[in-house]
């Protein structure tokens, strides 16, 4: 995943709001459920390991619970891929955020440590299939090894698996965050920030957290063809999008943008090589010489792919439209 998509998933979960409303929409626990989520704390997440090599998990929180600390070990998986290896990652993650509290003298009274639970978000396409417990990774020994054998099981939510959520009577912002990676259509995702700019009403900070990100999807759904400016606040980013669905649909009718934001820009896009090339020639070119009248559109989506890559040639040199879009 692109660094700046990465970097947003990040700040989203930095906010103590969606970390509380993950634990209580789809975390199953009670005793979890029942804990004081105004003392969440955000604490470092990047260690020295003791032969000195710096290494980094994602977020971590704690939170009280009868006097004392529980962290919240939050590993958020970005990839499309799943990693076999991330129960030995959270393995790894989870010890050195033992040493680094050991170094930092914050364990428990009687020299106890923590309780910590690792938590993996996955939001890629296909089925999260990764053992989610060490154990599985490692051969079955006999006799007395079996007894020493590592052991370590993290907690995964796999948001493919998350069942279709009623925003409307559902106010977690986790459960919007799950629908908005994967809105049923333009209008789905227009309505979600809606719904957000109005939960968020008297949180500015978060409602551009949430802009933030939401552009980053929105991006990346795109394949990075979509132009979008930075935006900073939610009700700028909706008419923004809307202002680009609406010369989208203009430009690809075809493709049927009303069928959904993930059919439309993502599928639409994998249909032809033609297609692709011929959206790369159409900004290059409003790059460079401005917005195209509507006959060189035309003239450039309708094109075969051999023309297309014959223009993008032509581009490097080329003084002007005419120039490029010559027989």
């Amino acid at each position: 995943m692109p660094r700046e998509d990465d970097a947003s998933y990040k700040l989203l979960f930095s906010a103590p709001e969606i970390v509380r409303d993950l634990i209580l929409g789809f975390v199953p626990d009670d005793w979890l459920h029942g804990l004081d989520y105004s003392t969440l704390e955000k604490v470092p997440g990047s260690y020295v390991s003791d032969d000195l090599r710096q290494r980094s998990d994602d977020v971590v929180w704690r939170v009280r619970a009868e006097g004392q600390w529980v962290y919240l070990n939050l590993l958020i998986e970005f990839q499309s891929t799943v990693d076999s290896w991330m129960a030995i990652r959270v393995m790894t993650y989870v010890g050195l955020l033992y040493q680094d509290l050991i170094r930092r003298h914050e364990v428990l009274v009687g020299r106890k440590l923590p309780p910590v639970l690792p938590i993996v978000l996955y939001n890629g396409d296909s089925r999260w299939t990764a053992a989610t417990e060490v154990a599985e990774l490692i051969p079955r020994a006999p006799g007395l090894v079996a007894r020493y054998l590592p052991r370590l099981q993290y907690l995964l939510i796999d948001e493919s698996q998350v069942g279709t959520i009623d925003l409307r009577h559902t106010r977690n912002l986790m459960a919007a965050i799950i629908q908005l990676e994967r809105p049923a259509s333009e209008r789905a995702l227009l309505h979600g920030i809606d719904l957000l700019n109005d939960w968020l009403s008297d949180n500015p900070e978060l409602r551009r957290t949430f802009a933030i990100w939401i552009r980053a999807v929105v991006l990346r759904h795109s394949r990075r063809t979509l132009v979008l400016p930075k935006v900073r606040d939610l009700q700028e980013l909706k008419v923004t999008l809307a202002e680009r669905f609406d010369a989208w649909a203009r430009q690809h009718e075809s493709k049927g943008l009303e069928k959904g934001l993930e059919e439309g820009l993502e599928k639409g896009l994998a249909k032809g090589c033609a297609q692709g090339e011929a959206l790369v020639l159409q900004r290059l070119l409003a790059r460079r010489f401005g917005p195209l009248p509507p006959e060189a559109i035309q003239a450039i989506s309708t094109a075969p792919v051999e023309q297309v890559e014959v223009r993008l040639d032509r581009l490097l040199d080329a003084r002007s439209l005419e120039d490029v879009l010559r027989p």
